[in-house]
C-alpha cells in the first residue's frame, strides 16, 4: 500500500480508526446492552420461543459481530477505493 504523501496517509487512517470506532460501539451496545443492560426488559418479547434477551446474550451478539465484518469489509473495500489503495 502505497500513500500519495503522508497527509494522505493520516486522512486514510483517521476515516479507518472512525469506522473500527463506530462498528465497534455498535458491538458494544448489542452485546453488553442488550445481552446484560436491557436484557430484563428484552425479555418480555419471545424470538422463536426464547427470551429476546437471552437469544441476545447467547445468539444475536454472535450474528452482529460476524455482520459487522462483513459491514467493515465493505467499508474498507470503498476507503481503499477512495484512496487509491486498493488491491486489485
Amino acid at each position: 500500500m502505497a500513500f500519495e504523501s503522508k497527509e494522505q496517509a493520516q486522512a486514510y487512517w483517521k476515516e479507518n480508526l472512525a469506522t473500527m470506532g463506530s462498528l465497534l460501539a455498535i458491538w458494544f451496545l448489542v452485546s453488553y446492552g442488550a445481552g446484560i443492560l436491557f436484557v430484563d426488559a428484552l425479555n418480555s418479547i419471545q424470538l422463536g420461543g426464547f427470551k429476546l434477551g437471552f437469544w441476545f446474550s447467547q445468539q444475536g451478539s454472535i450474528y452482529t459481530f460476524v455482520a459487522l465484518i462483513f459491514v467493515y469489509v465493505v467499508r474498507m473495500n470503498a476507503l481503499d477505493r477512495k484512496f487509491n489503495v486498493q488491491e486489485d
